[in-house]
């Protein structure tokens, strides 16, 4: 980490705000800004394509593109891999409604699979009950930057001919057997500001297939491959050269700052692990720990429940946050899936509480966090 940043890192009070979330932004994203300020290039061109070709050789992956923010580098992905209308995809309810809501910008229908309550992602033995003769694709969603199962995951769909394509938009870094996500199959990744990088608003998709990768340029940009030449039906998917900037500058330090996180799990984890009122997460070393997501069971008294402990938190000036309240399939724009019961998805909704994990955090924030829990937790 640099100077600039380790620097604001250290400092902390016992009266300061500690948030959920924030964005490290040093004097080496600032002047890369600015060069691009002052070049007046400021939409896509040279540095969205250095960002591509230095994020594609980080992941691993043949190809990366880039695109305006995490939900068009989902529709772009379904779009390029031929998910059209009558399709069904089969995801998780536990996610951010973008997730769903790209399987139905290309006309498909989105079906939800539970997830396995451990990890809070998908869980393979649901996706089985779950296909049907209109299945086409598996989109996974490595929730909190943690890896879904995948090699139970990949028999699945070469057992049913099925694309599979990853929600990778809180899992940088993150990987299975030292591979990173993104090196195997088509993978979307968001770089808004509270993710382990960031370029402001952006995303990327990283794929290994290069028919794909030229239908995702195609897409991205209005179907042109040659200015006023248009040749597909396509949208303005673009990054700028602004937010391909800061991009090139965050992912020099993403190692850092997943490390950081890791450090800081650490830390959280051996000074929450004797509490009896909350359940800690499962890290592991290929966890990018995106969020570290606690649960607090409702089978614990009242005073115990896990809106108590977000109350508790808020008055004592740090932050945390539900991730997701409401899942998918209770939104009410999927109405016609409302009746459904996903057991596992349903009892997270209600248990699920992130708290800050960032790698802004001092010790000594560290420290007010789990004296602040535990002091909850044996009131």
């Amino acid at each position: 980490m640099t100077k600039s940043t380790t620097k604001a890192s250290t400092k902390s009070n016992n009266n300061s705000p500690i948030h959920i979330a924030k964005p490290i932004i040093g004097i080496e994203e600032k002047q890369a800004v600015l060069k691009v300020l002052d070049s007046g290039i400021l939409a896509s061109g040279q540095q969205v394509t250095q960002f591509e070709n230095n994020f594609k050789t980080y992941i691993t992956a043949n190809h990366a593109i880039a695109t305006s923010n995490g939900t068009t580098a989902l529709h772009a992905a379904l779009k390029a891999h031929g998910i059209t209308k009558e399709d069904e995809v089969i995801t998780s309810p536990f996610s951010f409604v973008a997730t769903a809501n790209a399987i139905r910008y290309v006309g498909a229908s989105p079906v939800f699979a539970d997830i396995n309550p451990k990890t809070f992602n998908i869980d393979p033995n649901q996706i089985k009950n779950k296909i049907t003769s209109k299945t086409k694709a598996i989109l996974v969603v490595h929730l909190f930057g943690n890896p879904c199962n995948m090699q139970e995951i990949e028999k699945i769909a070469k057992r049913h001919n099925l694309t599979i394509i990853e929600d990778a938009c809180q899992a940088h870094g993150a990987s299975i057997n030292q591979k990173k996500i993104g090196s195997t199959h088509t993978a979307c990744f968001s770089f808004y500001p509270t993710k382990n990088m960031t370029t402001a608003e952006g995303g990327i998709i990283t794929t290994n297939k290069q028919e794909i990768a030229d239908k995702l340029r195609l897409i991205v940009s209005h179907g042109s491959k040659k200015r006023y030449h248009h040749s597909h039906y396509g949208h303005n998917f673009r990054m700028t050269n602004i937010a391909a900037a800061i991009g090139i500058e965050q992912l020099k330090k993403l190692d850092k700052f997943n490390q950081k996180r890791k450090d800081n799990a650490t830390f959280i984890t051996n000074n929450l692990k004797n509490l009896k009122h909350i359940t800690l997460p499962n890290i592991h070393n290929g966890h990018a720990i995106h969020q570290y997501t606690i649960s607090i069971p409702t089978s614990n008294p009242q005073n115990k429940q896990r809106n108590h402990l977000k109350d508790y938190l808020k008055q004592h000036n740090i932050g945390s946050e539900i991730y997701y309240p409401i899942p998918i399939h209770k939104q009410k724009i999927y109405k016609r899936h409302n009746n459904e019961i996903h057991i596992n998805t349903e009892k997270a909704s209600k248990e699920v509480l992130s708290i800050p994990i960032h790698p802004s955090l001092s010790k000594s924030d560290l420290k007010r966090i789990s004296d602040t829990i535990t002091t909850w937790d044996q009131i």
